[in-house]
C-alpha cells in the first residue's frame, strides 16, 4: 500500500482546469445529470455545484411529469425530458456530454438499474452516488463487472458496507480494497474522508467540520465532482480536489450550513486557489 497522504491543494492544483483566455462554454465541458421524479432537489444541488466548479455547460435529464419543476429552478442548466432507458441510452451516448453523473434522487427500481449500467456502458467519466450504489447492494457483482477506471463511487458508511461489506478495520486500507476490487476510485465518505484509487493511492481529506452533516451535501460533493471530470480533469485528484474544496468551503460557512451554502461558497474558495 502506498503512504496515503493529507489532502491539500499542493497535490493537485496543477492540475486544476482553470479557465484560460480562449476558453468558451464547449471547451469548459459538458455534464449530464439523470435527475428523479420525487427526490428532485438532489439532482438540483449536483447541477448547480457542477456549474460552480466550471463545467461550460450541464444537462439535466429529468422524467417529463417533474420538468417543470427542474426547468423553473435551473435557469441556466439544460433541462431535457427523458423518461424511458432507451431515451437515457441516447444521452448518455452523445459525444457532447463526456462526464455524467447518476444516483442523487434517482429511486429504487429495475429502469434505474438499467439507466446505470447503460451510463457505465458508454464508458464516459461517470460518477456514481445514493441511489446509484443502492441499488447494488443485493448484487454487487454485477456493478463492479460493468464498471471501469474512468469512475468515481461516493459512498457513505452505510452504502460502503452493503457493497463492498467487512474488508478490515482500518478506513484507508478498507477505501483501498475496495477501489482495487471495483477497479474506480472509491470516495469513502466521513468525519476524515478517505479518496483511494485502484493502484493503491490515497489520499486522506482531514478538512470537513461537522456542519457537513445535513442532507445534500453529499449532492452537492457528486456535482462538484462531475464538473471536474466534464474539464478533463483526472479522476483521481478530481475526487480529491472536490473533497477539500467541498470542506473547506464548509468550514468557512460555519454553524447553521446548509446544502446550498456550499454551493454558493464555491467561488470564493476557486478564488483561493488562482495563482
Amino acid at each position: 500500500m502506498i503512504e496515503p497522504a493529507d489532502n491539500a491543494p499542493d497535490l493537485w492544483r496543477a492540475l486544476f482546469p482553470f479557465p484560460t483566455s480562449d476558453s468558451h462554454k464547449y471547451t469548459r465541458g459538458t455534464a449530464l445529470i439523470r435527475g428523479g421524479a420525487v427526490m428532485t432537489g438532489a439532482a438540483r444541488l449536483a447541477a448547480r455545484a457542477a456549474q460552480r466548479m466550471g463545467a461550460g455547460l450541464v444537462t439535466v435529464a429529468a422524467p417529463a411529469s417533474a420538468l417543470p419543476i427542474y426547468a423553473e429552478s435551473l435557469e441556466s442548466v439544460i433541462v431535457r425530458p427523458v423518461d424511458h432507458v432507451q431515451e437515457w441510452k441516447k444521452w448518455v451516448d452523445d459525444a457532447h456530454h463526456p462526464a455524467v453523473l447518476i444516483g442523487p434522487g434517482l429511486g429504487l427500481g429495475a429502469a434505474q438499474r438499467d439507466e446505470i449500467l447503460a451510463a457505465l456502458a458508454a464508458k464516459n467519466p461517470c460518477v456514481l452516488d445514493a441511489d446509484a450504489l443502492t441499488l447494488f447492494a443485493a448484487e454487487p457483482d454485477l456493478l463492479f463487472q460493468n464498471l471501469h477506471a474512468a469512475c468515481v463511487l461516493t459512498p457513505h458508511q452505510g452504502e460502503f458496507a452493503r457493497l463492498f461489506g467487512d474488508v478490515g478495520t482500518d478506513k484507508t486500507a478498507r477505501a483501498i480494497a475496495a477501489a482495487k476490487r471495483a477497479g474506480c476510485v472509491v470516495l469513502l465518505k466521513g468525519a476524515e474522508t478517505v479518496i483511494a484509487s485502484p493502484a493503491g493511492q490515497a489520499v486522506i481529506n482531514r478538512n470537513a467540520p461537522p456542519w457537513l452533516a445535513t442532507g445534500g451535501s453529499g449532492d452537492v460533493l457528486a456535482g462538484m465532482i462531475v464538473g471536474l471530470l466534464a474539464q478533463k480533469m483526472d479522476v483521481f485528484w478530481a475526487a480529491c480536489a472536490a473533497a477539500w474544496i467541498h470542506g473547506r468551503v464548509a468550514s468557512q460557512h460555519g454553524v447553521g450550513l446548509i446544502a446550498e451554502d456550499i454551493v454558493a461558497g464555491i467561488p470564493r474558495v476557486l478564488g483561493e486557489l488562482v495563482v
